[in-house]
């Protein structure tokens, strides 16, 4: 549940922006020789196809549920979260890592610095408009929660990547920036390849915590645990509950299924006790309205 968080906004800008910083790295890799810079502008290009990756994987999410598959597809988003996760692991890290280390044997020349360190900044000014986009996102999910928690527990994967990405990216362009300024300041050429190196390191560092995080989503995590505690607090006010005796949840993409086992109260008949049972569904998906699927055992209280 991401409260009232617009992934696809953020997914959106996030896309806009690495596209228009994608060419600008680009060209002016390919005349200032920078390594650190071609390192950025294949970054911002894994960046362009994971975007629609994820992109992908919110339309998969909302396929309706079929005999093949009883609880839809809202699963197939964690999937593709993955993949990202592992493209930038091996197209971003990775390739930067090996590019500082080709640097570092080979030194090339810079050719234009000043034309590089102009897109870096514009990179920079892009990149922050997608992260304050993204943040403002962020900020709507997490509600009081600290970012730190909201990163470790949230279950809006999509949102997750791409604050990921957005912070990596962000942070890439700065070193890319501090590289190629030391080396114009020096003459050492060193200075380009560490950076390349360092955004390398630092792209697999990102990939890894994201990697981790949706993997637990692949496996089959709950809601987040202010939402269980809500849920419980609300099935405990329901004056047809005496006792809730086990919630289990599951967060399957932007949807939730609930199975509740409850000491029901006594009730007339058997009617009597579906149709309260119907009742707390009811308010429950009302309340809950990413609640998709409920399940309820009752055990009727003496």
């Amino acid at each position: 549940m991401a409260g009232h968080a617009n992934s696809l906004k953020a997914v959106l800008l996030a896309l806009g922006a690495n596209f228009a910083i994608f060419v600008s790295k680009l060209v002016a890799a390919v005349v200032t020789g920078s390594g650190a810079m071609l390192a950025e502008a294949i970054h911002s290009l894994a960046d362009c196809g994971n975007q629609g990756l994820l992109l992908l994987g919110m339309r998969q999410a909302k396929k309706p549920a079929s005999d093949e598959y009883p609880l839809g597809w809202g699963r197939a988003l964690y999937f593709w979260s993955f993949v990202v996760a592992l493209l930038l692991f091996a197209v971003g890290g990775l390739f930067s890592i090996y590019e500082g280390v080709h640097k570092l044997s080979a030194p090339e020349p810079l050719r234009w610095p000043w034309l590089a360190l102009g897109v870096l900044l514009f990179g920079i000014v892009m990149e922050s408009i997608s992260m304050r986009g993204c943040l403002h996102e962020v900020n709507q999910a997490r509600g009081e929660q600290s970012l730190w928690r909201w990163f470790r527990e949230t279950r809006s994967s999509e949102l997750l990547v791409i604050f990921g990405e957005d912070l990596a990216a962000l942070l890439g362009l700065c070193l890319a920036t501090l590289a190629i300024g030391a080396t114009v300041l020096t003459g050492n050429l060193l200075f380009d390849a560490l950076g390349t190196i360092a955004i390398g390191v630092l792209l697999v560092v990102v990939a890894i915590a994201l990697a981790i995080e949706v993997k637990a989503l692949l496996i089959g995590q709950g809601v987040e645990p202010r939402r269980r505690q809500e849920l419980l607090a609300f099935l405990g006010e329901r004056p047809e509950v005496a006792e809730v005796l086990n919630l289990i949840t599951l967060q399957m993409g932007p949807d939730v299924m609930v199975a509740v086992k409850a000491r029901m109260a006594p009730t007339p008949d058997a009617l009597s006790l579906i149709e309260a049972i119907n009742a707390v569904e009811r308010a429950m998906k009302a309340r809950f309205a990413d609640i998709r699927w409920s399940f309820f055992e009752p055990d009727v209280a003496d």
